[in-house]
Parts: C-alpha cells; sequence; structure tokens
C-alpha cells in the first residue's frame, strides 16, 4: 500500500512487549513498552525501576526527562523524516514522584512542525493511580544527517 509507513508498522508489531531492540541504546535501556503508536503520538509505559531511584528511593528527575526525551525522539523517528533532528531544549515540570515498580505512562503528540525546527509535548502519568507526575516540552532542530530508510 502506497504510503505507509513503514516504521509505525514495524513498532505496532511490538505493542505490548518491551522494546528493546531499538534504535537507541539508551530507549532500549528505559525499556519502554509501547502501548499505541500513530504519525505524530506515541504512548508508552515504562516500570520504574532501582537503576532509575535518587537516593530518596524515588524516581530520579534526570530518568523523568530521560523518558520524555526519548519517546519525543521515537515520535520524531516514527514520523520518517528525511533528516534526524535533536533537542536543542527541554523543559519539564514535575508535579508528583513515582516510586520503584510504578509504571508510568507517558504520552506524545506534536505541536508545530516547521521547515527546521519541531516542537512536541509529553504527558508522563502513574498508570495505576492516574496521578500525572510530570510533563515536557522540547524544540528539536534539523540536521544535515540523513535517516537510513
Amino acid at each position: 500500500m502506497e504510503g505507509t509507513n513503514k516504521t509505525i508498522e514495524y513498532f505496532r508489531t511490538l505493542l505490548g512487549k518491551e522494546f528493546s531492540n531499538g534504535p537507541s541504546a539508551f530507549g532500549n535501556w528505559l525499556a519502554p513498552n509501547i502501548v499505541e503508536i500513530n504519525d505524530g503520538n506515541i504512548t508508552a509505559n515504562y516500570t520504574v525501576r532501582k537503576e532509575m531511584l535518587n537516593p530518596a528511593r524515588m524516581m530520579h528527575g534526570g530518568a523523568t526527562a530521560a523518558i520524555i526525551d526519548d519517546v519525543i525522539g521515537a515520535t520524531l523517528y516514527c514520523m520518517e523524516l528525511e533528516f534526524f533532528y535533536t533537542t536543542i531544549n527541554l523543559s519539564v515540570d514535575y508535579f508528583s514522584p513515582a516510586k520503584l515498580g510504578d509504571v508510568l505512562t507517558a504520552k506524545t503528540r506534536i505541536i508545530k512542525q516547521g521547515s527546521k525546527i519541531i516542537h512536541a509535548h509529553c504527558d508522563v502519568w502513574n498508570l495505576e493511580t492516574s496521578v500525572h507526575v510530570a510533563k515536557g516540552h522540547s524544540n528539536l532542530i534539523k540536521t544535515d544527517v540523513r535517516f537510513g530508510l
């Protein structure tokens, strides 16, 4: 079928499974479980592991920011753009802590796609309690690195 997004179709074969063999080694370490994927948005679940905790045994803010940055990057990756985009800023608001074993759900959306800059947003929720854990937004800039799609 002409116009089919092969990346999204491949990711859909992994729905409900831990994603550990993707193009980003760091993203694989975060171990997302993709729940939903469409052009311009992804919903993925993440289980808070011991390595993601700070000394107070709450999820480290950097781990939360990493999830936001990585899932936004995955969203752009699935858009099958000709060039790679890289984060030029990331702003995160933290609302509630997460603890060991919590399952977080991160949902992205593209706010604006310009010719050189893409602005994206991500909300992170505790899946079991429906508590809003964090939100982030990012600007990503087009590089001269071509994807090999």
